[in-house]
């Protein structure tokens, strides 16, 4: 990656009359391992469209993936496209047909754009519309100066949340949908991931009134990062025996829910054995492989409900994080452990490989910290 590009043109952010041209942006260029900073044109704003100029963007285990070329990313991707599908940012222009916005609001963004015409967008359940796209994957995205996304995906940032943290809905609304899945309110709920959602997760259960969050990683690191979310408790899984461990907290009850974050194949199996009969376990988490599972113990004699999550509810999920973060209830900054310049891209990525980061969040050209 070239962080030192030369200055080609003024960049004077605070008025958008004189925007330049041509913008910063860190680029899948081509089909194989890393991504660079290059210009490129500052993206036009067509009908039903807004014009951000980025003020922050979280960096994702997608954009890991995508730098790395792993075997999704190849199956994906059709280079070159800027990356970046968590971001906030401020409206500088708004496409004809727009009445819900004017330059200065400022929003967060849905991720996936979705057709709302194929069964699952017409019935409700658009989260898993059939003809996704994804904002920084198949669309360029906001790791770069300004980002043109559908007005449909837009939601104004709540205005008394850090702008760190209005950088960071859209992945906290996958912890949100995780764990909106069942009931929350006076129950024993597990989350078996300390990544940066797995975290978030922890401060919705608590927010929503979780009469015990127990945390599990293999991470002292992401464990004490659990401590700081207020997890009522955290086992070292590497270390502890997962089960017993939650058995003793629960006084032998068992967990009524499990939040899953990791895709790992011990942390899905120990957190169905830790479910009591008739639990419930959402998963998020991605495990690298498929895996075998003992159906009958863990989840058919028992009653269990699994529920696969993807993404975020459009827009229920929106509806209840924004409720939650504007309440004062939810508070997700001790999980952002790293802000920093978006030039220093290679960096952040090598902080999520080596697991020494919660949410790392980049600050765009011409921002401040």
């Amino acid at each position: 990656m070239n962080p030192t590009l030369p200055a080609t043109r003024e960049r004077k952010a605070a008025d958008a009359s004189v925007r330049p041209t041509t913008m910063r942006a860190v680029v899948k260029a081509s089909a194989g391992p890393g991504a660079e900073v290059r210009e490129v044109p500052v993206p036009t704003c067509g009908p039903g469209e807004l014009l951000l100029r980025v003020r922050r963007a979280g960096v994702c285990g997608t954009d890991l993936h995508i730098v790395e070329w792993d075997r999704w990313s190849q199956g994906r991707l059709k280079p070159p496209v800027t990356l970046g599908h968590e971001f906030v940012g401020d409206v500088v222009e708004v496409g004809a047909g727009v009445k819900t916005y004017q330059r200065g609001d400022r929003v967060a963004c849905e991720s996936h754009i979705v057709c709302q015409s194929c069964l699952a967008c017409r019935t409700g359940n658009a989260h898993v519309c059939e003809n996704t796209r994804i904002l920084g994957v198949d669309v360029n995205g906001g790791f770069a100066e300004f980002v043109a996304v559908p007005a449909a995906n837009a939601w104004r940032a709540p205005a008394n949340v850090p702008i760190e943290v209005a950088a960071c809905m859209e992945p906290l609304g996958n912890a949100v949908h995780t764990a909106f899945s069942g009931a929350l309110s006076g129950r024993n709920i597990g989350v078996t991931g300390c990544g940066p959602i797995g975290l978030f997760a922890i401060g919705v259960a608590k927010a929503a009134g979780a009469a015990r969050v127990i945390a599990s990683d293999v991470s002292p690191y992401r464990l004490e990062l659990a401590r700081r979310m207020h997890a009522d408790a955290v086992i070292d899984a590497k270390q502890e025996d997962v089960v017993a461990r939650i058995g003793q907290l629960t006084h032998g009850q068992g967990l009524d829910g499990v939040l899953e974050m990791s895709g790992d194949p011990r942390a899905v199996r120990d957190g169905l054995a830790a479910l009591r009969n008739g639990g419930r376990m959402s998963l998020l988490g991605l495990p690298k492989e498929s895996f075998e599972l003992d159906w009958n113990r863990l989840v058919i004699f028992k009653g269990v409900t699994l529920h696969g999550v993807i993404g975020r509810r459009m827009f229920e999920t929106w509806y209840q994080m924004d409720n939650l973060l504007g309440s004062g209830r939810l508070d997700i900054r001790p999980a952002i452990t790293h802000v920093m310049p978006m030039q220093e891209f290679d960096q952040a990525i090598g902080l999520l490989r080596s697991g020494q980061a919660g949410k790392v969040v980049l600050v765009p050209w011409g921002e401040s910290a």
